[in-house]
């Protein structure tokens, strides 16, 4: 070849320089010389182009091309130089031909954003896709002679935009939130089934404790969904499982299936090829080692496993995990929140049937009350009539409390109705507030009512409306302390309005959207009394809403409430039932109103002297000194009554801050109080008083009506006595009332001068014990005892007595028995005793105290005194009761208790008719 042949191919690249020693003689162009200047121009623009060009030149379509096309047509290059293009692309030529023939016939150049081609470039059917322009390439003399191809290959960007495309509608379509696990993993089996060009088959396979399960499954038809194992148990996978990669991916590695087309001829991809290879992925979970499941993948045979194919089957499965965890999750609360409304429904139906078990014994205990109280043939003597309408008033208020809870559960069910009729509400609201009159003057408060008549009757149910009118008067006097109460009734065209306004404490904001919900109770607030179930609010929401109607609340804390019933006309328009009422009305009002009258009633300046007919004066305690906190009326009147007959003087205070006024005016004996009170509650008055040095020891018992072991350990750690749970006996109050006296005298030395009975409130030892009642758990720290300060007995003639000489008074009571071992550790735990022997003696103690408390019969006093006396190198614990003796059954006992206490010392038993004193000595050394 000449020089200037060679220089049509300089800077052309690698592909010009293979151009350059291409023999291009042995071509349909022919040699380089006689090459046209149109198709040297043609070539030297290709060359000189980094974008992938291609010319076709002739009737043969001989193909000159450059580095960047080269890459485009793979291991086809350098063969394709000068070879006939419909050769060279054979496979993709019935999509070409048209456009390349158009270009020649017409002269006009075409542009395919996306053209489909079929490519055998990297040795499979490849699916490619290329932007493709082709423009005619005209001679010398102007006539169209070939075609100048510009491309570039889009391949990665369409099949992006598919995937893409794919995890989309996955995330759309399987987030799982609607349906169970299984319907989940079929929608997205469906999305799937939608791109076969991707995914041509897919199975999901969920974990079942120690199996795979197959859930869902698309690709081919029935048989070839037979190919695929419905279930595989993993502690046994078999060759199936092993042959499909299903158990390798269910311990977390990803594993590629090679052998698709011997098990699953399935045709798939563009081109109809045969699948040949399967990915069985793991479905990640929350637990790295244990995946979800498995996603095995059919790998379309028309595009390579690149790193790109890779990546999207990682995406793949990641998201149908995060569908397939969405839909547990959401199926997990679904049957949670049915777990709760049945468990809701099974605790609705208890209130409802035991608030009607209630009923019939509450009949048969207000039935005889009432008989007693109006029997004008025996009638009571005043102590008993006053006993007799406590219960009453009190079996009242619990039949009140149980047809509230009757109502709610109604309610709460769906099973309550509005038996609607046609009342005059402006009359019914006005008489319902004119019964609370007397209760809210009584508290200083001034009471408006403005209800004029409206247009027409409203139909509604009475004794519902009863109930809401009844529950907003009841609320805003509870929490109205000065100012007034005002109800109005008023209506427009489209609404009645009921509006209960007070000048109370107010509502902070925070509480006001919970305020309307069940037991919900507003913490810290200030009110008459701590009672009340936290329903009342709840009802009236409940009540309004049947009666299709809605409450409202504005509030602020400082200046009052406002409470707001609406009832539309469209409501109250209703068909009234006819016949007779339900009898009963103003009932509900009435038993509101003997309620808040409780709170209202103010104990006596003075303290209640003891009763002069008890018979108690001679009691050691006599005249002793008790301060009694409670917020409830008939309790306080009951607690006087019984505490009165035992000889002792009785200060009654409504609330803790009462309570700690008293005390500093006038130091009682012992403090007994409740723990739910306004103002100050019980529990901070013990904290309060423990604060104070001077009323460190004061004694105080705890009553409440809050049971369990947290509420007594809660009272006793704070530093409380004794903790005692209502409802109580009598007997066991006084007992522990007693023995709180007495160790608190025992800590006080020297008595006052005067002769009155000696308080503790300036005792300065800290160390106090609370004795522990039946079901009363011990405090949470053992109390130090000194010696010093404790009950003295006797020193006896032998010098028994020298080194130790205590002793404790307890409650006649099963747990009084750790209590016990408690203090007798404490006061030998200093004498350097052998831990052998003090274990001894606590448990031969213990018997003896036991024995004590369970063979007592009829004690004078419902208590159990323990004695230690330490000198002359010997110990003595002494247990006295007062009651007479009485023998167990041989059968039941075997004589167990009597062989412990000879094991463990020398043991002397002496009975009299005031009771039994066991005494067990034991050597120091």
């Amino acid at each position: 070849m000449t020089r200037p042949s060679t220089d049509l191919f300089l800077g052309g690249g690698d592909t010009g320089r293979l151009m350059a020693r291409l023999d291009w003689a042995d071509t349909p162009l022919g040699p380089v010389d006689g090459w046209p200047q149109s198709l040297r121009a043609a070539v030297r623009m290709v060359l000189s182009s980094r974008y992938p060009m291609l010319l076709l030149w002739g009737e043969s379509y001989s193909q000159l091309y450059n580095d960047a096309y080269s890459a485009l047509i793979g291991d086809k290059h350098p063969a394709a130089l000068g070879d006939d293009v419909r050769v060279t692309l054979a496979e993709g030529w019935p999509v070409l031909a048209p456009l390349i023939e158009e270009a020649m016939a017409t002269g006009v150049a075409s542009w395919v954003p996306a053209l489909q081609l079929l490519l055998e470039r990297a040795g499979y059917r490849e699916e490619a896709y290329f932007s493709v322009s082709h423009a005619p390439a005209r001679d010398d003399d102007g006539r169209t002679v070939g075609v100048l191809t510009v491309c570039s290959e889009v391949t990665q960007q369409v099949v992006g935009e598919r995937r893409l495309r794919l995890l989309r509608d996955l995330s759309v379509l399987g987030d799982g939130r609607t349906v169970d696990v299984d319907a989940t993993a079929a929608r997205l089996i469906d999305v799937i089934d939608g791109h076969p060009l991707d995914v041509p088959f897919a199975a999901i396979y969920l974990r079942d404790g120690t199996a795979l399960r197959q859930v869902a499954c698309t690709g081919g038809d029935h048989r070839h969904a037979r190919a695929l194992p419905d279930a595989v148990e993993l502690t046994d996978p078999g060759p199936t499982a092993y042959a499909w990669g299903l158990a390798d991916a269910a311990e977390g590695r990803a594993t590629p299936v090679n052998d698709v087309a011997d098990r699953l001829p399935l045709p798939a991809g563009p081109w109809n090829d045969p699948v040949r290879t399967a990915l069985a992925l793991p479905l990640p979970s929350a637990d790295e080692d244990q995946p979800l499941g498995v996603l095995l993948a059919g790998v379309s045979p028309s595009r390579g496993l690149d790193e790109a194919y890779h990546s999207f089957h990682q995406l793949l499965a990641q998201q149908i995990s995060v569908a397939l965890r969405n839909a547990r999750e959401y199926e997990e609360e679904r049957r949670r929140l049915e777990a709760m409304a049945e468990l809701d429904r099974v605790k609705t139906d208890f209130f409802a049937n035991v608030s009607h078990e209630f009923r019939t014994p509450l009949t048969l205990i207000l039935g005889p009350l009432t008989d007693a109280l109006t029997d004008a043939t025996a009638p009571l003597t005043a102590t008993q009539r006053e006993r007799v309408e406590t219960g009453w008033r009190n079996a009242t208020r619990l039949l009140t409390l149980v047809n509230s809870l009757l109502t709610f559960s109604s309610l709460e069910a769906g099973r309550a109705r509005s038996d609607a009729r046609m009342v005059d509400l402006a009359a019914l609201t006005a008489e319902l507030a004119g019964v609370f009159r007397a209760a809210v003057e009584r508290a200083g408060l001034t009471l408006e009512v403005s209800c004029p008549p409206l247009p027409r009757p409203v139909a509604v149910d009475p004794v519902n409306w009863e109930r809401i009118v009844t529950n907003l008067l009841s609320n805003a006097l509870k929490y109205t302390f000065i100012g007034r109460v005002r109800v109005t009734l008023d209506a427009d065209d489209e609404e009645v309005r009921l509006t209960v306004a007070d000048t109370g404490i107010g509502i902070a904001e925070r509480d006001l959207p919970k305020l309307f919900e069940r037991f919900h109770r507003v913490r810290g607030a200030r009110s008459r009394s701590h009672e009340g179930t936290g329903i009342g609010l709840a009802l009236v929401h409940e009540l309004a809403r049947l009666e299709g109607g809605d409450v409202r609340v504005t509030s602020q804390v400082g200046v009052g409430s406002r409470f707001t019933v609406t009832l539309p006309w469209s409501a109250a328009r209703r068909t009234a039932v006819t016949g007779p009422a339900v009898d009963g009305r103003g009932d509900a009002a009435r038993a509101a109103v003997q309620e808040a009258m409780g709170w209202l009633t103010e104990p006596d300046d003075a303290p209640t002297e003891p009763d002069p007919t008890s018979g108690a004066a001679t009691d050691e305690l006599a005249g002793a000194r008790i301060l009694l906190a409670d917020d409830n009326a008939d309790m306080r009147a009951y607690l006087t009554r019984l505490l009165t007959g035992q000889g002792w003087r009785v200060r009654a205070v409504t609330d803790g801050r009462q309570a700690l006024d008293e005390i500093q005016s006038d130091p009682p004996d012992l403090v007994l109080t409740d723990v739910m009170m306004p103002v100050l509650d019980g529990f901070d008055l013990v904290r309060r008083l423990r604060a104070d040095p001077t009323t460190r020891t004061l004694p105080v018992l705890v009553l409440s009506a809050r049971a369990g072991e947290e509420a007594s350990v809660e009272g006793l750690s704070l530093g409380a006595d004794d903790y005692l749970v209502k409802p109580f006996a009598a007997a066991e109050l006084i007992a522990r009332i007693r023995a709180g006296i007495r160790r608190a005298r025992d800590r006080t030395p020297a008595v006052p001068a005067s002769g009155d009975p000696p308080t503790v409130a300036g005792a300065a030892p800290p160390a106090r014990t609370a004795p522990v009642g039946p079901g009363t758990p011990s405090p949470a720290v053992d109390p130090v005892r000194d010696a010093a300060v404790l009950m003295p007995t006797p020193t006896e003639p032998d010098g028994l007595g020298d080194l130790r000489n205590v002793g404790w008074t307890y409650p006649s009571a099963p747990t009084s028995a750790a209590a016990m071992r408690r203090d007798v550790r404490g006061a030998l735990v200093d004498l350097d005793v052998d831990p052998d022997v003090l274990e001894d003696l606590l448990l031969a103690a213990s018997e003896a105290m036991n024995n004590a408390v369970e063979h007592a019969q009829r004690p004078s006093r419902p208590e159990v005194r323990v004695g230690v006396q330490v000198g002359g190198g010997l110990i003595r614990i002494s247990v006295r009761d007062f009651g007479t003796w009485r023998d167990r059954r041989p059968a039941m006992d075997r004589g167990r208790g009597a062989l412990l206490m000879n094991a463990y010392g020398d043991v002397r038993l002496v009975s009299t008719a005031e009771g039994t004193t066991v005494t067990i000595e034991r050597r120091l050394a």
